[in-house]
Parts: C-alpha cells; structure tokens; sequence
C-alpha cells in the first residue's frame, strides 16, 4: 500500500463538533509512521490554505475545521471514493447489479487549443472506470453516459462528444466478454491491491495489532501504543488502503471478473473490520466512522 497523506490523517480524526485534538492526532500519525515535523508541517498547511484554525500548540492544540469546511457543511475526506461507488460495489458484491451486456463507448475530439479541456474530460472518463480503446476512444461495461455528458457540458465539450451503446464490441480482434476485461483493464494490479485490503482488514486491531509502520506512513497500528489510539491508527490505515484499492477499480460486473473475485473478499472483509473498529472506538469519535459507515449501510 503506497504511503499515507499526512493530511488524511487529519480529517480522518475530526470530530463531529468540527475539531482535532493535537495529542490524538500526533500519537495516531506516530503509528502510522509519521515524524511529529510531519504532522506540524501538515497543519501548518492546512492553517495556510484556509482548511483549519488551531489553538494552541503541538499536541496541546486543538484543531478546528474552518468555515464553510464545518462538520455539517465540508467536505468529506480528500482521496476518498465518492459513496455512490462504494455502494454500488456492495451492491455488485450482492448480485443486485447484474450486467445487462451493454457495452457504452465514448469517443471525442477535441484542438489542441483546448487541451486542458480535453485532458479533464479524459481524466473524468479514465475515473469512472472507462478504458481507453484508441486515440479518443473510451469504453466501459457501466452506464456512466449521465456523469461523461454532464462533464464534458461543464467543459463546453458536448459538441465534441460522443456517446453510443452496443451490445458487439471487438478489440483487436477480440470479442469475448471476459477477454476484453483482461485486455482493456490491468485486473491482476487492481486483484493486488484488494490483496493488501485484505490483508489489512483481517489484521487484529486495537492493543493486539502487530506495528507495520516502516517510516514512511503504511503501518496500520502499534500493539505497544494506547489501545484507543492504535485502533484509531488502524481505522485510518484502513481507510487509506479501502481508498487506495477502490478509487482505480473500474467497477466492472461480477460477469466480467475471474471468480472468486478478491475485491468481493476484500470489501466483505473491510466490512467486518470496519464494525470491530467502530464498536471499539471511544465516544465521541472521529466522523470517520460515519462517513465509511454511511458508504458501507
């Protein structure tokens, strides 16, 4: 699992009153590997770009989510899957999302002259899920037709765009299904990463967890830390590799995807890990139970 951002820590320990206790956030960053310059240099930022106010200093501070970035009007956490995916992944998991056998091609072309345009609708597509074909040309098994003409209309692009479904798709002479899954999207680094979820899920939590920490922000908890803040830490560690696995999955139908897929495993796993964590966790926790929780309900 690649390294965890400093500042993910951060909002991962708000509160639902908006604030960060500074003693919670250094001991939980020191799990995970992190240097107490680290975590001032992180706030320090944060402070500067308008995100938090603190009071106080070090880990006496005590740090609040600033304006508009209110417990009740910010934003969720940064680098997070937006929670209509996840549930649609749930829902893939449960057999409730059934392929229908369309595939949904996008094609667009746009000047040179537009080219930061053209890379955001690109990049939109790429996101979703979408797999690039040839020059211009993206497809993908989901219906993600609303979300692709919605962004390329806020990048005046809808006039460059293209959009068509079609049940007879043929990649270089490719056509089965399953094989152009294999082809157009790279399923055993996606498998891995759901690995490392896994892995990480089914880990002991809390005083019992094994440390992992290597100095660079991947650990997952410390069995010689305060028990609280070691779950904490591995609820955060959770997060980053539920993250890290889910937002470049491309979501593709359980009929697409060898079997048993390791992404079902793994989400069943973080599931579980995740009601653990939550049950362990001191009251009031961090909001961050509640957004996973509202992604996982």
């Amino acid at each position: 699992m690649s390294g965890i951002p400093t500042r993910m820590v951060v909002h991962a320990l708000v509160r639902e009153d908006g604030t960060v206790a500074g003693g919670e956030l250094y001991e939980v960053a020191g799990l995970l590997g992190m240097t107490d310059q680290q975590v001032r240099l992180c706030v320090k930022r944060l402070v500067a770009e308008g995100r938090f106010t603190v009071q106080g200093r070090g880990r006496r501070a005590v740090l609040r989510l600033a304006g508009a970035a209110g417990p009740e009007h910010g934003p969720g956490l940064p680098l997070v899957p937006e929670v209509e995916f996840v549930r649609h992944a749930y829902r893939q998991d449960r057999g409730l999302e059934p392929w229908d056998g369309l595939w949904h091609a996008f094609a667009f072309a746009v000047p040179e002259s537009a080219r930061a345009s053209r890379d955001s609708l690109r990049d939109a597509l790429t996101g979703l899920g979408a797999a690039p074909v040839q020059g211009g040309l993206y497809v993908t098994p989901n219906a993600i037709g609303p979300y692709v003409r919605a962004h390329a209309a806020e990048l005046g692009l809808s006039e460059a765009l293209s959009c068509l479904s079609t049940r007879d798709l043929t990649v270089g002479g490719t056509s089965d299904p399953r094989a152009l899954a294999e082809r157009l999207w790279p399923l055993p680094e996606i498998a891995a990463r759901y690995a490392e979820l896994r892995a990480l899920a089914e880990r002991p939590t809390g005083a019992e967890a094994d440390t992992t920490a290597d100095g660079e922000g991947n650990g997952a908890g410390d069995s010689e830390g305060d028990g609280v803040a070691a779950g904490l830490a591995h609820a955060v560690a959770l997060a980053a590799a539920f993250s890290a696995a889910m937002l470049p999955d491309p979501l593709l139908p359980p009929e697409l995807l060898p079997q048993p897929w390791p992404g079902a495993t793994a989400r069943a796993a973080a599931s579980d890990a995740w009601a653990r964590l939550e049950a362990a966790a001191p009251a009031p926790g961090p909001r961050l139970f509640r957004l996973y929780g509202e992604a996982l309900a």
